[in-house]
């Protein structure tokens, strides 16, 4: 299970995640500047959608002890380049998630 609280509604937004995952939980602080967030989404999205995603796709890829306890978002793709290609269908899912 991922959990997002957003803490900072200012420029970059922040927000707090935890990871509860395989038995374990781990706890991160994450930022998305406006800028980061309007690339990757057009707006059409709630920035908590957009870190929720980023996580689901970071599982994907790697155990949530692997993942920093504080980064800005852009830097996954730093590690990951697909990371913002693949983004819009980690974002749908992240969706369809939050529906059911």
């Amino acid at each position: 299970m991922i959990t997002v609280a957003q803490i900072d509604y200012g420029d970059p937004l922040q927000f707090e995640v935890r990871v509860e995952h395989g038995g374990g939980a781990t706890e991160h602080l994450v930022s998305l500047s406006r800028a980061d967030f309007d690339r990757m989404t057009s707006g059409d999205y709630k920035p908590s959608v957009v870190v929720e995603a980023a996580f689901h796709f970071l599982l994907d890829h790697e155990p949530k002890e692997s993942i920093l306890s504080r980064f800005d978002i852009n830097v996954i793709s730093r590690y990951f380049p697909e990371f913002e290609s693949v983004l819009p269908r980690y974002i749908e899912s992240t969706r369809k998630l939050d529906l059911s």
